[in-house]
């Protein structure tokens, strides 16, 4: 038996390096193989972090005679969907088409060229509630293949042609108008769920790109509805067990209508996401509850998933420790709570997080998912003490708490560093500083972005997507070009320095060299600098646009090339964004602002121009520093900020006109334009912020 695993730097392919199936990862000789055996190739897609992953691991890999099985009848080929986001993608739409779901672990069956014949997603070890086992599918299909063969043949191929059809670059346009705005605003709020916020349903995921863009239209209308709409879903998030009370961060969705019994995984591209909302919600409402929460994502990005040595952010927190527990890492049963805290702390932290003899986890009924249940007040209320003495007790029970649980067993961190996340996060981050005044912060997104450049970008290659025990991994995917390029384009703001937008300049270019397409858009992958490893890849043509499970790397995109054209005066950028929201309205009707949100506030920001705010003086002016400091730490979507020092050469033509006024020879001023209306120039730091913040423009 040879498993083939234990060399790939991939954490989840490792994982599986024991196990008695004979392995592939995902390259040529696989397929190979498979045709020189005429056997069909089963496919398994999961990753490190999904806890059903495990399962279907311990259950049916790890057992030798399903293993016997897999090894006589079929070629087995394992994919870390982290790692390769472009053959996941596809096997999701082949295998939904035929099973009508997706998700992790992946399970398909395919012929020895890669096309998919059946497929589905964890299947038990033995027959259960009219599901079969896992061995009887096995046996089904390899039979199936044997005495069907040209059967199964032609209807591979049959379903290959029609995804590869369905997903030509050739687009639906529509309109991007405020008409469009209006209908999806309707849209989200019937399908808002008013007591818990989120969307209705009995599973509740994050949507950071959707929150996004009604924060910036709330910002825009003030419509009390769109407030309602961000505050519900953030404050029951901040609040509920999807969010880490202890350690802080967030899990990656909910089980339950409430937020309260997560899957316990922790994404960082969530809690990328996740992040910017809430500093968002923060600088909108200044809420203290969107603080606290960004700053808990922060500290447990700081603690779990940062690189301090050499800068960048890991990927994932794993759910459980071992195979048979469920988020015991996270939860709580009362005597535990007891053990770990004051009779008194215990006393309020159970009524503040509902903590009782009997929990919310079904493997264990008697370990508590900790959530908000009560306030400070009604405790103090019910137990007759003083408000103030029970907030004290709140936060040193919770700090005992995270004591006695960095004692035990931590779930495993996977330290694969990938630049589209990465992206994200740096993103994010420099907000955070910006809004919360944290040179901390920013000095470390900015030292984990320069990472990213010096190993993960070449002119000649463009951004590898991987980088995993000093090796770098897989290169040519769009996600991780527009991601960095956004990074890059916020550490402009964030910094002044035009190094950064210089950067980003360059990168876009590769981007449109490399990915775009005549018909309008990006697709995900560049033929020219992507390995395609025997999969017939090129013919399924996917333009990234929904927001699934991140913001959709078109509408990220046409993000970029809007501050891009703003920064620069390229109008080359300009006209491509254009055609790219243009090219996709069509289909942002179809998915709606759920699935589409990140597009909703690209659209948003196009039809109603971001600022575009340019400071006029030295680098090292206090003045300038000041109006500077103004401009980061105000709320304002999608706005640029350009400081043009005396002898800067490298500055779009809106700016010469502006270096001429009387005002600017005088001394430091600011400028704030939106679409063809700029302020008048001004030296105070104070009505800048006012400009920002939402008055209008005057003509000038």
């Amino acid at each position: 038996m040879v498993n083939r695993l234990a060399k790939e730097t991939s954490t989840y392919l490792k994982g599986a390096a024991h196990q008695p199936v004979e392995w592939y990862a995902w390259a040529e000789e696989a397929f190979r193989r498979a045709k020189e055996l005429d056997r069909p190739i089963l496919l398994d897609i999961g990753a490190t972090w999904c806890h059903w992953c495990h399962v279907i691991d311990r259950e049916s890999y790890e057992d030798p005679e399903v293993a016997a099985i897999i090894n006589e009848r079929f070629v087995a080929v394992k994919v870390d969907r982290d790692e390769r986001p472009d053959i996941d993608a596809r096997y999701q739409q082949a295998v939904g088409a035929i099973s009508g779901q997706g998700g992790w672990p992946l399970t398909g069956f395919l012929t020895p060229d890669g096309k998919v014949f059946y497929g589905g997603t964890y299947f038990p070890p033995k027959d259960t509630q009219g599901r079969p086992s896992f061995r009887r599918v096995l046996l089904a299909m390899s039979e199936y293949y044997r005495t069907n063969r040209t059967d199964t043949m032609r209807e591979a191929d049959s379903l290959h042609q029609a995804l590869a059809e369905g997903r030509k670059p050739l687009v639906e346009e529509g309109v991007v108008n405020e008409t469009l705005l209006k209908e999806s605003t309707e849209s989200l709020r019937g399908q808002f769920d008013p007591v818990n916020g989120g969307i209705a349903g009995q599973q509740k995921f994050p949507h950071a790109g959707t929150m996004e863009w009604v924060m910036a239209r709330f910002r825009r209308t003030r419509e009390e509805g769109l407030r309602t709409i961000f505050t519900r879903t953030l404050t029951s998030m901040a609040l509920g067990g999807v969010y880490d009370q202890i350690g802080g961060g967030f899990h990656r969705y909910s089980t339950d209508p409430r937020w309260i019994v997560p899957h316990f995984e922790k994404m960082l591209y969530d809690n990328a996401g996740l992040l910017a909302n809430y500093v968002h919600a923060w600088q909108l409402t200044k809420d203290p509850l969107y603080r606290e929460t960004a700053e808990g994502i922060l500290t447990w990005a700081d603690e779990v998933l940062s690189d301090r040595a050499r800068g960048g952010y890991y990927a994932s927190q794993d759910a459980d420790v071992g195979l048979d527990d469920d988020g015991d890492y996270f939860t709580w049963t009362l005597e535990e709570l007891k053990a770990a805290v004051s009779p008194d702390e215990a006393r309020v932290l159970a009524l503040r997080y509902e903590v009782g003899e009997r929990g919310e986890m079904h493997h264990n009924t008697r370990k508590n998912v900790l959530f908000a249940d009560q306030t400070p007040e009604e405790i103090a209320e019910t137990i007759e003490m003083a408000p103030d003495r029970v907030h004290g007790l709140i936060l040193s029970g919770r700090r005992k708490l995270k004591t006695t649980r960095d004692r035990r067993p931590m779930p495993a961190v996977d330290k694969t560093i990938f630049a589209s996340w990465n992206g994200l996060m740096i993103a994010s981050v420099l907000e955070a500083s910006a809004a919360f005044g944290r040179p901390d912060l920013r000095d470390f997104a900015l030292k984990s972005l320069d990472r990213i450049l010096a190993e993960m970008w070449t002119k000649e290659h463009g951004v590898w997507h991987a980088y995993a025990d000093g090796t770098r991994k897989v290169r040519g995917l769009l996600e991780d070009h527009v991601y960095v390029v956004d990074a890059l384009l916020t550490a402009c703001s964030s910094t002044a320095d035009p190094k950064y937008v210089r950067a980003a300049d360059e990168i876009m270019t590769f981007v449109l060299k490399h990915f775009w397409v005549p018909a309008g858009g990006f697709v995900d992958l560049a033929e020219d600098v992507h390995p395609v490893d025997g999969l017939p890849l090129r013919e399924i043509r996917r333009r990234p646009f929904e927001d699934s499970p991140y913001a959709g790397a078109n509408a990220v995109a046409a993000l970029c090339l809007q501050r891009l054209h703003a920064l620069t005066g390229n109008d080359e950028y300009r006209l491509r964004h254009a055609e790219l929201l243009n090219a996709f309205a069509g289909e942002a009707r179809r998915y709606g602002p759920v699935f589409a949100g990140t597009y909703h506030l690209a659209a948003e920001l196009w039809i109603h121009p971001p600022a575009e705010v340019v400071i006029l003086g030295s680098r090292t002016d206090p003045q300038v520093r000041s109006l500077h400091a103004a401009a980061t730490e105000t709320f304002a979507p999608g706005k640029t900020i350009l400081v043009v020092d005396t002898d800067d050469v490298y500055v779009p033509a809106l700016v010469e006109p502006m270096r001429k006024t009387k005002e600017a020879k005088a001394g430091p001023v600011a400028f704030v334009c939106q679409g063809n209306s700029c302020s008048p120039p001004t030296s105070e730091a104070g009505r800048l912020r006012e400009y920002l913040a939402g008055s209008p423009t005057r003509g000038s």
